[in-house]
């Protein structure tokens, strides 16, 4: 969830206007870019909480690190010292709660969800090439600076060990809203916060009929890959029987801004039925003179049309509030000027290069567009509703007409192979890009979900130890 708040003071005054906000991000088809996002749990290193004296000393092992001290703080400002020409401060009333990429980094960010998960949020890049060559350098700048400080970080999709009450807050005025909020829209919200970490692969449309032809077919098959990509089988320190207890959270975290939006699967969607999908979705701030002010529930639709809105009397809604409130959505598949796929658990570096070419492959490329909207249409929207509640527990195993979700897997998997084949970008070793697929099509052929594979780990080498996962997981 990286977020940058916006400057537009126009005022808003219809719908229109708002589907412009969407509009302004079609693009020709050179101009198409991948934009990974991944978030990691920190941890302290055993060896760090035993040292008598150290930045570390007198933690738990395997805690997870405050902001401050020795903590996040450290590390954020530690990445800025070492590459001055590449970050530069994001500060939350005077607290340092990221960085924004300049120069070389420009349009990457690192951020912080709310319980310290650290989170690359990368450059718009034109290859999966360059998305594995900006994952293994965020990495190689994370990992010493992290050790100096007694610390590892793991990409998992929920917390395998901690409760609630364990983890810290992160100092950010968004997260303060939101943890006051959550409790009164659903009953994981604040474990959705606190407890999980997600991969995401953000991707570029060029026309109105273009984004809902992939938001429709990313939407439906999202459930799918919350299967192939299920990284979270613990709960406090034992199985809980799910293999992404993430995307379980997320089925009764705030349904009124996340899931899968019906409104995607009617006639005559596009930018103008998504904006008034946005309208309709519960607010939670608005920043006025540099400070946030907590609006939550409030209706921006009845605010817009001039209807009294406790808080929000004195002040006309604008197009930065509605950029803002976008970002406060969370369906699986998010618009903004470009398309979010939010449907993964964290997991292993080759694991989220495969998220990313997944979509890349699927969407990126007309043929393998249509064939996976022709898959999509084989069935009725709603069966991919009802797969959205089943795969949490099941993943691939879950039935799927006269199968499984690994046989449709298979076929999107394939689809998505051909799509990058036509792509046709190489790298230096004449790798193409449909070899970051490999994970994914072992999984197809029958292999186990990283899920699938810790719960052998527990049951086997480890012995009932979870802990185990956080040095085997380690980036």
């Amino acid at each position: 969830m990286s977020h940058a708040d916006a400057h537009d003071d126009t005022p808003v005054r219809s719908v229109f206007q708002l589907a412009e906000v969407f509009a302004r991000g079609c693009k020709p088809r050179d101009s198409w870019r991948i934009g990974t996002e991944h978030e990691k749990f920190g941890w302290v290193r055993p060896e760090a909480a035993a040292e008598s004296a150290g930045p570390q000393a007198d933690r738990p092992a395997y805690a997870t690190p405050p902001y401050s001290p020795a903590g996040i703080e450290d590390l954020l400002n530690g990445l800025q010292e070492v590459e001055p020409d590449d970050w530069q401060p994001i500060l939350d009333e005077g607290k340092v709660i990221g960085l924004k990429g300049i120069e070389e980094a420009k349009g990457a960010g690192i951020s912080l969800e709310p319980a310290g998960q650290f989170e690359l949020s990368g450059a718009p890049l034109q290859t999966l090439h360059e998305t594995a060559e900006e994952l293994a350098a965020h990495y190689e700048s994370v990992r010493p600076l992290a050790r100096k400080l007694g610390l590892g970080f793991s990409p998992l999709g929920f917390h395998p060990t901690a409760t609630r009450a364990d983890l810290p807050w992160m100092p950010k005025s968004r997260y303060a809203i939101m943890r006051n909020y959550m409790p009164k829209v659903g009953t994981l919200g604040l474990d959705m916060m606190q407890r999980t970490c997600t991969v995401q692969v953000n991707l570029d449309f060029g026309s109105e009929q273009d984004m809902v032809r992939k938001m429709q077919v990313s939407l439906a098959l999202q459930p799918v890959a919350t299967a192939l990509f299920a990284n979270s089988p613990f709960f406090e320190g034992k199985p809980n029987n799910f293999l992404s207890n993430r995307a379980r959270i997320w089925t009764d975290t705030d349904n009124a801004r996340a899931g899968m939006p019906a409104c995607v699967f009617e006639e005559g969607f596009g930018f103008e039925r998504y904006a008034e999908w946005m309208l309709d979705v519960p607010m939670y701030f608005i920043m006025r003179n540099g400070k946030m002010r907590d609006v939550t529930g409030r209706s921006f639709r009845a605010w817009m049309n001039g209807d009294r809105q406790d808080g929000l009397e004195d002040v006309t809604p604008t197009l930065a509030d509605f950029e803002n409130h976008i970002s406060t959505a969370f369906p699986d598949v998010r618009l903004k000027q470009f398309l979010e796929m939010r449907g993964a658990d964290a997991g292993s570096a080759e694991m989220m290069l495969a998220q990313s070419a997944l979509w890349v492959g699927l969407l990126y490329d007309d043929a393998a567009l249509e064939a996976a909207y022709e898959l999509v249409r084989e069935r009725p929207w709603e069966d991919y509703l009802k797969l959205r509640a089943l795969v949490p527990s099941q993943a691939l195993n879950t039935p799927w007409g006269d199968g499984t979700v690994r046989d449709l897997a298979a076929q999107v998997i394939g689809i998505a192979m051909d799509g990058l084949q036509a792509r046709g970008f190489v790298d230096d070793n004449e790798r193409e890009e449909w070899a970051y697929l490999a994970p994914l099509t072992a999984m197809a052929a029958g292999g186990p979900t990283q899920a699938e594979r810790w719960l052998e780990r527990y049951y086997g080498a480890w012995m009932g130890d979870v802990t185990r996962i956080f040095g085997e997981s380690e980036i």
